[in-house]
């Protein structure tokens, strides 16, 4: 082991390589605005899936050359500040989102954005009236007192999707007891094999892909069923397509069989009565 390594910190160095050893992954996640408490609650939940360690970067560092990992100057340049590892086998992607899955909800603060439509239920809110019915009104909300407590009038939504949440309305929330904003560990970076992977990168938006993926299978089954391509999704649908093709080549040469002897008399009578109109016309003509 390297001799520039501080006496008192070669256990810690040494722990570490093992589990660069041990795990293909290393995952790099931001510590900042992150409670203790906060991260082993989320420790706690995936301990099973993975494993956390704090760690300094320069040590982190290096633990990742003393394992012989390429690359290594590279990631640790992509996640300066402070960070907790996470050293896991799997998918990148599948991390990302069990710790976007295991955010928690936490108070807001005056400057956060909205991740939902924020709404006031109508009702007594338990605060005393005083300074605070100022608040409510700058935020457009019907208020009344009653039995010693200020209600709100009506359901109020004070602060939409992507809007910033101002200061008088940070204070009310917290006040009644209402947490609004989320947080939990973003990952900054990967390092898997040799390959340094965003943070940013692998944050899907699920909902887009699934709308693309529908649309692309939409897509694909409209061209195999034009082009008659048989499969077990298109075969149904190629087959009523091909009875209705028939069925109206069969009325259309007048083809009877159980399946068209109505359709031809219902057209049959159709064309009678489209002759017996016109011949009326004409007769009242002449």
């Amino acid at each position: 082991m390297s001799s520039n390594i501080p006496s008192d910190k070669i256990e810690t160095v040494q722990e570490t390589v093992e589990l660069i050893n041990n795990y293909e992954i290393i995952a790099a996640a931001d510590l900042n605005k992150v409670s203790s408490s906060m991260l082993q609650d989320i420790r706690k939940k995936l301990r099973d899936r993975h494993n956390f360690r704090v760690v300094k970067n320069t040590l982190m560092r290096i633990s990742m050359e003393e394992a012989g990992k390429e690359g290594t100057e590279g990631f640790i340049d992509t996640i300066s500040g402070p960070n907790v590892f996470l050293f896991t086998d799997g998918n990148p992607f599948k991390i990302v989102m069990e710790l976007d899955a295991n955010k928690v909800e936490v108070f807001a603060k005056p400057g956060d954005i909205a991740t939902k439509d924020i709404t006031l239920s109508a009702g007594n809110t338990g605060l005393s009236p005083g300074p605070l019915i100022g608040k409510f009104g700058a935020l457009s909300v019907r208020t009344r007192i009653e039995a010693g407590n200020i209600w709100v009038a009506q359901d109020t939504t004070v602060c939409k999707k992507g809007e910033e949440i101002n200061e008088d309305l940070a204070d009310l929330l917290q006040r009644m007891d209402i947490k609004v904003s989320e947080m939990g560990l973003k990952i900054k970076a990967v390092y898997e094999n040799g390959e340094i992977l965003l943070g940013e990168d692998l944050d899907l938006d699920l909902d887009q892909y699934r709308t693309q993926l529908e649309q692309v299978i939409g897509g694909a089954f409209k061209v195999a069923l034009e082009a008659a391509y048989v499969t077990p999704q298109t075969l149904p649908s190629i087959l009523a397509k091909a009875v209705t093709k028939a069925r109206s080549v069969a009325v259309e040469s007048e083809w009877p069989t159980s399946q068209t002897i109505d359709l031809l008399i219902s057209k049959a009578n159709g064309q009678a009565r489209s002759l017996a109109s016109k011949v009326g016309e004409k007769m009242a003509e002449a």
